[in-house]
């Protein structure tokens, strides 16, 4: 007797695969790192160059991160296609932060956060240019949301402080690098071959620490190392470790298990968590104002997150 033929629907089989709720939680945790990056970054900014403070950060962490690499998969140069791949990746990274630490001393952390809300909707498009990753009405209305609950927290309900909101220079630079940084996330996805994800980060890291060598060189040889206090290292290692290392991992990762935008929505969590550590460390006060920009934040990662992607 011949047994019957069992026709399997593989977008079923897609919806019934394990739950993704944990990658969604180490993007919660990525958040919080980079969240914590500004208050950081604001203490150290003034201390050296922007490309000199990058470009220790990135050598810290290229050098905590080397060891695991080799130790895990050995002394193996990636090919040359992979690692020009690699090189070209690194670039809008490097330009984000360098643009960070350099706008910081010019504006402030209340510019440059309203500011940085501005990536997820830009990755958004970037997503749709570089990997044809299309955005519902849905997720629309959730970027909508969740940059309008962000600034809320941001200005603290206060309309006119928002609308008053003047772009200075460092506004300009923050804004470019948000840019890039919003086209980072598409290309990892786009970018990405099969090869485990730390060899990727790592790769990446190192890259983006030897364009820094290359921008920082006319200011390695004018600065008084002597005089560089130990709070500054320690502020950049906190960076290279959590900031940079970790977060970058983190990023890489959740980028290719629920894809650019979803991770980029994350950020409309960062107002959120710099309130959480502005509390936990005595610099601020709760104000009952912010309760609707804290709903709408978490509506638009609502909407977000469980939408499905769609490709051409």
């Amino acid at each position: 007797m011949r047994e019957p033929t069992i026709n399997i629907n593989p977008a079923t089989i897609r919806r019934s695969g394990p739950s993704q709720w944990w990658v969604h939680g180490l993007m919660m945790i990525t958040t919080f790192f980079v969240a914590s990056s500004f208050p950081v970054g604001k203490l150290i900014a003034d201390s050296l160059p922007a490309d000199v403070m990058m470009l220790i950060r990135f050598l810290m962490a290229a050098g905590l991160f080397a060891p695991f690499i080799f130790f895990r998969h050995g002394l193996q140069l990636p090919k040359l296609k992979k690692l020009v791949r690699y090189a070209l990746l690194s670039i809008p990274l490097v330009t984000f932060f360098w643009c960070m630490f350099e706008a910081l001393k010019q504006t402030s952390a209340i510019n440059t956060g309203a500011l940085f809300t501005t990536v997820p909707a830009m990755t958004a498009i970037f997503a749709l240019i570089v990997n044809g990753e299309r955005s519902s009405t849905r997720k629309v209305i959730g970027l909508l949301l969740g940059a309008l609950g962000a600034a809320w927290i941001v200005f603290k309900g206060d309309i006119t402080a928002a609308m008053a909101l003047d772009l200075n220079q460092g506004d300009r630079i923050f804004l470019f690098g948000a840019i890039s940084l919003s086209l980072y996330n598409p290309l990892v996805k786009r970018i990405h071959s099969g090869e485990p994800t730390e060899v990727m980060t790592f790769w990446v890291i190192l890259f983006g620490a030897l364009w820094l060598l290359l921008l920082a060189l006319p200011d390695l040889s004018e600065i008084h190392w002597q005089n560089v206090s130990f709070e500054i290292y320690g502020g950049l290692l906190y960076l290279a470790l959590f900031t940079t290392l970790m977060s970058f991992f983190l990023l890489h990762f959740g980028t290719l298990k629920i894809g650019p935008t979803k991770v980029a929505a994350y950020g409309f969590l960062n107002p959120v968590f710099v309130l959480i550590l502005a509390l936990l460390l005595g610099m601020s006060e709760f104000n009952a104002a912010l309760f609707p920009g804290i709903i709408l934040v978490f509506s638009a990662m609502l909407f977000i997150q469980t939408e499905k992607t769609v490709q051409n």
